[in-house]
């Protein structure tokens, strides 16, 4: 019997090396975006991955945007090495093994379909969606993929496929994908970091770090499919290309003062 697995993707920083909402603001001449989300961030207004999406609903310095800004914000982002490639291989990683790629991001819809266009299906990609008026404008929110709003659309995909919680992979890299990491452990899944910060490398169960898109596979070959090192190796040869760096670290970091009072040992019998 063939093996289903559902694999599923942020977008932002994960697939690509540029922020979808940095791309979009430097195509409309705004240059203050990082200022705009920092302010969202002290506030709580919004949840975190879903500040791009309010900005365009509501700030006036968005609100000129229209549906064909998103499609050319899409066609300038920066994808990270392979991506293609990376689609490519999943259906060639092995007989008994069927890996059901998604893309589920905060990000417009718009922008991620533009961007991977001819790499992932449209139907597999989940971003937020808008409602546009006559105008071009949008005027609404149909749903909006963040945070919590993740877990629905996996949950969604894996009814869909008619797979268990522990056969879902997920990979991120940022704060919005904390709840979907943490709903994916909960049932033994696999989730995977592609970032170096502390809140996502903690709640991961593996960290991947490399520019290139095919790294994520490394962790699934390891876990999913139990390959060794050689074997992994033989892969990557057989798709033209060469590991030439692996270096697997485990970092306790700790911050140590002195006490103010050395407090005594304890005995031990």
């Amino acid at each position: 019997m063939v093996k289903q697995y559902l694999l599923a993707s942020d977008f932002d920083q994960t697939l690509s090396f540029n922020d979808s909402g940095v791309v979009l603001s430097e195509l409309i001449g705004f240059h203050g975006f990082h200022d705009k989300v920092k302010g969202l961030a002290e506030i709580n207004l919004v949840q975190q991955g879903a500040e791009l999406s309010y900005l365009i609903l509501h700030d006036p310095d968005f609100r000129h945007v229209r549906h064909e800004h998103l499609i050319e914000t899409g066609k300038r982002i920066r994808l990270k090495h392979d991506v293609a490639l990376f689609a490519r291989a999943l259906d060639t990683l092995g007989e008994g093994y069927k890996f059901h790629f998604s893309v589920i991001s905060a990000a417009p819809q718009e922008i991620v379909q533009s961007a991977l266009e001819g790499i992932v299906p449209p139907d597999r990609i989940f971003g937020t969606r808008f409602r546009y008026n006559e105008a071009g404008e949008v005027a609404s929110i149909i749903r909006a993929s963040a945070g919590w709003g993740k877990i629905t659309v996996l949950e969604e995909l894996r009814s869909r496929l008619g797979i268990s919680h522990d056969q879902i992979i997920y990979m991120g890299d940022g704060s919005s994908d904390l709840p979907v990491m943490m709903h994916v452990n909960q049932y033994d899944g696999l989730t995977i970091a592609v970032s170096e910060a502390k809140f996502i490398t903690r709640v991961a169960k593996r960290t991947v770090l490399s520019d290139n898109t095919m790294s994520v596979l490394v962790p699934l070959m390891e876990k999913v499919m139990n390959w060794d090192s050689a074997k992994i190796r033989k892969f990557f040869a057989s798709h033209g290309l060469t590991l030439l760096e692996w270096e697997k670290v485990r970092t306790d970091m700790l911050t140590i003062q002195e006490s103010a009072e050395p407090m005594a040992a304890t005995p031990t019998s």
